[in-house]
């Protein structure tokens, strides 16, 4: 490339740049600042929500529970039942079959997934460069009326089928707060493999001086969104070792 070629490059990078306004930096520092401080977010040690969500006009309560060991759980309840997903006790990740309401622990390539996101306790940008992430602004667009920027946080492959996949989000955060409104993220297996997922998130409030999204959503971008409402966050909750052990069988009778 000859030197004027680079000028000429080096001009629209900055153009590029003044029309952005902000560095992707300079937006995480921000939101982390404007949600409670970093501070405050690397203080906790747990979260507890209670959560409904709106299945087939069904309203469903459900009980997410992740710890900054790594240790998480999610309890949906139907019909009298307990449905465990995503258990995981430090060394074991399983859930409940909705088949055969038996608890199953997960094959060897979902755990070793499933581990490389321990590290992103309460957020994913938390020390996301000591975690060997990358981040790359994108520009401005809009989502769902509201101007964004465009962040691209590039985290560790996953592996899928055998494969290292890269593992990509484009997060959305708005202009005029610097709160995520929205994410985004390639399927990369199943039935919808290679459509766009997506994660939507407002109303944030405030709990115990950290700033939580209360209303949500989650599926699959411009065709099946499920809408979340997020009823209680509790931070630091108590909990017990057993709500997080593989049991050897599951109630299938309501608990009686």
């Amino acid at each position: 490339m000859s030197y004027f070629s680079k000028f000429i490059a080096l001009i629209a990078l900055a153009v590029t740049l003044s029309n952005y306004g902000q560095t992707a930096d300079e937006i995480i520092d921000t939101y982390h600042e404007n949600i409670g401080g970093i501070d405050k977010l690397k203080a906790v040690n747990g979260i507890k929500m209670t959560l409904k969500v709106n299945q087939g006009g069904m309203e469903l309560p459900i009980e997410v529970i992740q710890l900054k060991d790594g240790r998480q759980m999610t309890k949906i309840t139907f019909q009298g039942l307990e449905i465990m997903q995503g258990v995981f006790d430090g060394t074991t990740l399983w859930s409940t079959n909705f088949m055969t309401m038996q608890a199953e622990k997960s094959d060897a390539e979902a755990l070793e997934n499933f581990k490389l996101g321990l590290n992103d306790f309460m957020d994913d940008f938390i020390d996301y460069k000591d975690k060997g992430y990358a981040v790359e602004m994108l520009g401005v667009e809009t989502i769902d009326g509201t101007e964004a920027y465009k962040i691209k946080l590039t985290k560790e492959p996953v592996t899928v089928e055998g494969q290292l996949v890269d593992d990509v989000n484009y997060y959305y955060f708005d202009k005029d707060n610097y709160v995520p409104i929205a994410v985004h993220s390639e399927v990369k297996e199943g039935p919808v493999k290679g459509k766009m997922g997506e994660t939507t998130m407002s109303d944030y409030q405030e709990v115990d001086g950290i700033y939580f999204p209360f209303s949500m959503s989650q599926g699959i971008k411009d065709e099946n969104i499920q809408p979340i409402t997020v009823v209680k966050i509790e931070l630091n909750p108590e909990v017990t070792d057993s709500m997080f052990t593989f049991p050897d069988t599951m109630k299938t009778d309501g608990g009686k």
